[in-house]
This record gives C-alpha cells, sequence and structure tokens, in this order.
C-alpha cells in the first residue's frame, strides 16, 4: 500500500506540474482517506469520482448531485480542486467554454489509474454478483413474456435485412458439412484440460445430429469402436455450464460461464464461420465487427470533435441477450439455427442456487456470445432508427448509416439524433444502457478502450497488478514493466524515473531496449546500446531478464492426437515441436537472467 500511494504522490505532483495546479492538499486527502478507508478509496471511491467528472463533460455543468462524500466550496468540491478549476467554473460548476485538456486528462487519470487493479473482491460482494446474475435471468423471461408478437416481426424483418446472405451462406455449409471445430483456449465444465480435450468422450444426441461425434471427433472411421466408449447425453441429463468469478474490479467480479467441452469445440466452429462471413463482408463489415476496436475507437474520436456521433455502453449486456431474440434472428434459415441451438447450453449451475434453466442466449464463456449479443443489438439498432424516420429498413437505409453506425460487442456507436431512441428501444427489448458509460452531449466519448475529448487521446494508463516485493512476484514485474513503458510513452518522466528506481532495486538489470524486444527493459527515445553481438546469429545482445512459462505436462497419443492434427488451421506445422507433450496454459510465470536480442 505504502508503494502505491508513493508512486500516486509521484504521478499527482507531475500532472498537477503540466497543469501549474497546487496539489499538496489533493495529496493530503488521499493519504486520509487510504487511511481510514483502505485500498477501496483508490479502487471504488476515486473510480466515482471520474465516473461523475464524465458526466459533468457530458451535460455541461457539475452540480451536488455528483460527488457525494466529498466537501463542496462553491460550484465545485475541494478534493482536485486547482484541476477542476480550469474545467468547470468555481462559481457556477458551469462547463468552461475552452475547458484545459490537459486538465481533463489529468482527473482523468488520477480518478482511473488504480479502477482495475486484479484484486480479488470481498465474499459479500461476490454474492452479490451470483445472486444478481440469478435476478438478471428472471428480468430476461419477464422481457421476453412482455414483448409484443408486432415488435418481435419487426425485429424479424430487420435482422433478415441485415444478415439473410450471410446466414444464408452458413446455412448451407451447416448442410454440407464444412463446419471445423477446434478446442478453445480456457477451462471447461467437465475440467478436461489443453490435450486431454482431443480425448473428449462425453457429447450430446442434440450435438450429433448437426456435428456428428464420428464426423467430428474422431480422426477417420477406421476408429468407430471408440463410440462404444462414448456417453450421448439426453437433454435431461447434459452438463450444465459451471458458472464462475474472475477478478474484474475491487468493486464486482466477472462472471463468467465455463461451458462443457464438447459444447466448447461445436460453438468455436460456428464462430468462425461466422466472423469470416461478416468481416468479409464489404455491406456489413463498416457496421460490425469482431476483431479490430480500431473502427470504433476512430468513430469515438470523430464523435468527440463533431458531437455528431453518441457512445452508447450497455450494462451487463451478454447476459441480458434473449435467446428468443438469437431464434428470431435465425428464423429462416434452419440448418444454423439448428446447430447454434444444438450447441447452446440450457442450464447453468449457479453457486448458492443450484442447477437453473437458461433463458439468456449465453454468458460470457460461451464462444457465440460476443458476435450474437452484437448483431442482436445492429438489429435492435436499426429498428429504432427505422422508426424514427419512419422508413422501413433497407440495404440503401443501411447504407446511409455507414460510418455513423458501428457495434463491437457492447460499445455502440449512433447518431447523437437517434441515440435517445435506441437507448429507449435497447431497453423495450430487455437490454440496459449504463448511463454512466454512454456519452451524447458533450466532447467527451469513450468505446472500445479508447478516450477522447474535443479529439484529444486522454486514455488513462492503469495499473494492473499491485508493484512486486521482490523478482519472485514475476507476474507483478511484468505487470509494472509494462506500466513503466506505457506511463513513458505517454510523457510522465518523473513518475518513470520513480518507477525506475523500484524496478532497479528488484531486478538489478534493466536495460535500456527497443519495444519489440523480449527483454524486460526500458524503452527510451534514444537509440539503445548493444551489449555483445551473437556470433551465430549477428543480432545485438543485451543481458537482461526474459519471461519464461512452462506449459503443464499433456500427453497426447493415438486418436486423440491424429484429431489434433486433423483440424489444425493452415498448412505450417505446429509452432512447438512438443504439443504432444506438453499443452494448455502455463500454471506459472517466471523471469530468468540471460543475454536476448535488444530488439
Amino acid at each position: 500500500m505504502k508503494s502505491l500511494i508513493a508512486f500516486l504522490r509521484v504521478a499527482v505532483h507531475e500532472m498537477g506540474s503540466w497543469c501549474h495546479a497546487s496539489t499538496v492538499l489533493d495529496l493530503k486527502t488521499i493519504e486520509h482517506r487510504v487511511e481510514h478507508e483502505g485500498m477501496s478509496f483508490l479502487t471504488i471511491t476515486l473510480p466515482s469520482f471520474g465516473k461523475d467528472l464524465q458526466k459533468g463533460l457530458d451535460r455541461g455543468y457539475v452540480a451536488h448531485d455528483l460527488w457525494t462524500g466529498f466537501r463542496f466550496r462553491g460550484g465545485l468540491p475541494v478534493f482536485l480542486r486547482g484541476f477542476l478549476e480550469l474545467v468547470f467554473s468555481p462559481e457556477s460548476g458551469v462547463l468552461l467554454d475552452n475547458p484545459s485538456v490537459d486538465a481533463i486528462k489529468a482527473l482523468h487519470q488520477i480518478t482511473s489509474m488504480f479502477a482495475k487493479v486484479a484484486l480479488p473482491c470481498s465474499d459479500e460482494r461476490v454474492r452479490a454478483a451470483i445472486d444478481r446474475y440469478v435476478e438478471c435471468e428472471q428480468e430476461v423471461r419477464t422481457s421476453d413474456s412482455r414483448r409484443s408478437e408486432v415488435l418481435n416481426s419487426e425485429f424479424h424483418d430487420v435482422g433478415r435485412v441485415l444478415f439473410s446472405e450471410i446466414f444464408t451462406r452458413i446455412d448451407m455449409k451447416v448442410y454440407e458439412g464444412e463446419l471445423i471445430p477446434k478446442h478453445g483456449p480456457g477451462a471447461t465444465a467437465d475440467r478436461l484440460r489443453a490435450n486431454a480435450k482431443y480425448n473428449q468422450l462425453e457429447w450430446t444426441t442434440r450435438l450429433d445430429k448437426y456435428f456428428p461425434f464420428g464426423e467430428f471427433v474422431l480422426p477417420n472411421w477406421r476408429y468407430w469402436s471408440v463410440l462404444d466408449e462414448v456417453s450421448f447425453l439426453e437433454p435431461g441429463d447434459e452438463r450444465p455450464v459451471r458458472v464462475i468469478t474472475v477478478p474484474k474490479t475491487l468493486k464486482t467480479p466477472r462472471i463468467i460461464a465455463v461451458e462443457p467441452t464438447c459444447m466448447q469445440y461445436t460453438q468455436q466452429a460456428l464462430l468462425e464461420m461466422i466472423v469470416s462471413e461478416i468481416e468479409g463482408d464489404d455491406f456489413l463489415s463498416p457496421l460490425i465487427g469482431f476483431a479490430d476496436q480500431i473502427p470504433n475507437r476512430e468513430l469515438a474520436r470523430e464523435g468527440s470533435i463533431t458531437r455528431d456521433l453518441a457512445t452508447l455502453d450497455l450494462s451487463e449486456a451478454s447476459d441480458r441477450v434473449s435467446n428468443q431474440l438469437v431464434r428470431l434472428l435465425l428464423r429462416n434459415h434452419s440448418n444454423m439455427a439448428g446447430a447454434v441451438d444444438a450447441c447452446r447450453s440450457r442450464k447453468a449451475d449457479v453457486p448458492g442456487h443450484g442447477v437453473i434453466r437458461l433463458a439468456k442466449f449465453a454468458s460470457m464463456g460461451s464462444a457465440l456470445c460476443f458476435p450474437f449479443e452484437a448483431m442482436t443489438f445492429l438489429t435492435v439498432i436499426f429498428l429504432a432508427i427505422s422508426r424514427d424516420l419512419n422508413t422501413p429498413v433497407t440495404k440503401s437505409l443501411l447504407r446511409k448509416f455507414s460510418g455513423r453506425v458501428r457495434v463491437y460487442g457492447d460499445d455502440i456507436i449512433v447518431p447523437v439524433e437517434h441515440a435517445s431512441s435506441v437507448s429507449s428501444m435497447l431497453e423495450v427489448f430487455g437490454l440496459r444502457v449504463n448511463g454512466g458509460k454512454s456519452f451524447v452531449n458533450g466532447k467527451f466519448r469513450e468505446s472500445c478502450g479508447g478516450d477522447y475529448y474535443d479529439g484529444h487521446w486522454i486514455t488513462p494508463v492503469r495499473v494492473r497488478e499491485l508493484f512486486p516485493q521482490s523478482r519472485k512476484d514475476a507476474a507483478a514485474v511484468v505487470s509494472t514493466v509494462s506500466l513503466r513503458n506505457q506511463l513513458f510513452q505517454a510523457g510522465f518522466d518523473r513518475t518513470v524515473e520513480w518507477l525506475d528506481d523500484l524496478l532497479e532495486r528488484i531486478l538489478v538489470r534493466f536495460p535500456e531496449v527497443y519495444p519489440t524486444s523480449a527483454v524486460l527493459g526500458r524503452h527510451t527515445w534514444d537509440q539503445p546500446t548493444a551489449e555483445s553481438m551473437s556470433s551465430s546469429l549477428q543480432i545485438p545482445l543485451v543481458t537482461g531478464y526474459v519471461v519464461k512459462s512452462k506449459l503443464p505436462v499433456s500427453k497426447l497419443e493415438d486418436w486423440g492426437a491424429l484429431t489434433k492434427w486433423f483440424i489444425k488451421r493452415g498448412e505450417d506445422p505446429f509452432d512447438d515441436p512438443d504439443h504432444l507433450l506438453r499443452a494448455g496454459r502455463p500454471v506459472a510465470v517466471d523471469i530468468k537472467l540471460r543475454k536476448a536480442s535488444i530488439r
């Protein structure tokens, strides 16, 4: 804790120097409140202060309904007042005609710096998140029951205009058996890991209709005898997804639904085809994306300048997409609909609540969650726009909004004039717009990890791990080196010097390197100096710490090894020659001192 406070003190003082703002009282307030409130002041209270700042930027003024828990003097809080006075009028709280972008960036940095430190939540907060997951499930059911047939029909019609062509192509590929499955990298509900997944012997009768075990798991029919060992589960006996929590912020954990191996394996086949078809489609790719966040960021930057584009964010996005909506999207494509439904888990094992039946399409953890939530949101968006314009959705209408509407997961860009209607329509469909992270009126915009004010990049550099105490804290060392280099790129000279002192005491060898080097080193504007040259490779070398991770033992042979080869993508051999002996995610990360390329 002391090292974090010392780090924050240097960073706040440096930002105060940038803006010619006094930070003496601010630092005393931070130290006093951390002493009494602990880590939660940095990870919860400060980020809440930052969110209220964003609300003020969006609506054009601040008042006493914001920043509760902080003392006001006149129209602004006393805390961070030196920065706030460069943005808002100290008497009225109204946004200045020409607010200081440096001050806005400093405020955003100070308040958001510790928002996403990877720390476990309290048991109480974890239980509350799990309870909320179950409540959300009931709300999805309620929304389904209240939605009119007229609205469902309109949703289907808009979805047909948007996706019918690519769905038709996918439908035919499903019918002709052109899907190629693959295993995902994560955990599974049946606890198979790494290479063990290739020897899966649990399948469902629903899957076998569209993904026959003999064709999708066995390398060829020579191994037909393996079918005698397979457990084919009827719908009532299927394994539920396993609901778990993983660290997200100290305020709330992230909820993941871990899929059974067989479901994950077949979902990946559909995911690959859906993403390939949409991103290769000249008509759809400007409107929706899955792999590249840059288009969303560029539109957010544009919106921060012109104020013509709004950025919307959804709460509990994946858990609020109803399975009924996905069925409406796929209603005219029976083969694709059948395959999607077959690899959708219908039940979830929720801690403290037992096994429940799911009304949502899928939670995070399903490979199909991300694409279908995005397609659902895009359909609702254009349904709202068509009602606004009192015109049917046609290809011609959609082309007019290319470059003005875009969806990436739950990050949504829409024209400002339609933002209210879109938000209302999303709510009608059981989705929840996060007002605290949606921006329509001012010059602040946020999308896909890019924060902008009036065209300026103000995205904060975040602390992700507590600072290391020794070299044994390998993950913390790696994270802190990354933090140091991000702050270097952002121009935090004094803060970088403080981190350099910390890291040099721990690492001893902390050389200057190029950003592409594997060595944990310092990025610099100067040309790094090599210590020696490799006699065999003729590349410049430097001595430093390199991340070393060892994959767990996971031996694979016989028919499972052959299947792994058959479903491999591309013609090149496997990168790791020992992939049949070791596989999966590293159980631990270590750093080792050695000579490596400076580049």
